[in-house]
């Protein structure tokens, strides 16, 4: 569990304590409900993590919304679009591994982040992820109406693990994964797909290397013995 989980619950645990004593003790179930509430938002499961070559794993859990080439920067680039309700895990994971290259917390809007407005005009976090694979992909987290707090807690330089926890978006929020052009996407729009576990698509490989048709719930990637 987030232990934000564990600060938001004392509070409300304690309001419930002052309304039972200063008013009628059943009032006190509603803090208490808020309290259970908050310990079953912020758990943090353990995840399986794939140990496939090149795979892109998801950043949250979720609904895919968005699954295509688009153009970032003047640049082509596929955007994955996970929308989290507020009944999916919160805890951010890193699509791959790798050194992160560049960190960026751009102040904008909380409008519904389903928009595709929102990729751009509302707050977020921006990470730049330089992966083992020689490969730069950009991960975001994005916040929506409900999501007024963005936690993102590791810094330039820093190696991350494929599927290691790096954060949080409080409350119904977005994640964006941008892949170079030649990926290979292995999710559509509509997929559900759970942080750390769901594999997203393929970063290209190289030759001698063979990667098994995208479109399927994940992708088998093996390396094939030279000739």
């Amino acid at each position: 569990m987030v232990r934000d989980g564990v600060y938001y619950a004392l509070a409300m645990l304690l309001g419930a304590a002052v309304l039972g004593w200063l008013t009628v003790p059943a009032v006190a179930a509603v803090p208490c409900l808020l309290a259970a509430f908050f310990l079953w938002f912020f758990r943090d499961p353990e995840r399986a993590i794939p140990q496939l070559p090149y795979a892109v794993v998801s950043p949250a859990d979720g609904k895919v919304t968005a699954a295509s080439l688009t153009e970032v920067a003047g640049e082509p680039r596929i955007r994955i679009s996970i929308f989290l309700n507020i009944f999916d895990v919160h805890v951010n994971r890193s699509p791959a591994a790798g050194v992160i290259t560049a960190l960026e917390y751009r102040k904008g809007r909380f409008a519904n982040a389903m928009g595709a407005a929102s990729a751009e005009s509302n707050e977020q976090s921006i990470c730049s992820l330089r992966t083992d694979e020689g490969q730069t992909i950009v991960f975001k987290q994005i916040a929506g109406l409900l999501a007024r707090r963005i936690v993102f807690n590791r810094r330039v330089g820093e190696r991350l693990e494929r599927g290691e926890r790096v954060g949080l978006i409080k409350f119904g929020s977005r994640c964006d994964v941008l892949l170079p052009p030649e990926s290979q996407l292995a999710v559509k729009v509509g997929d559900r797909v759970k942080g750390g576990s769901s594999i997203l698509g393929a970063l290209p490989h190289r030759a001698g290397d063979r990667v098994e048709e995208p479109g399927k719930t994940e992708i088998g990637i093996s390396r094939e013995s030279p000739r």
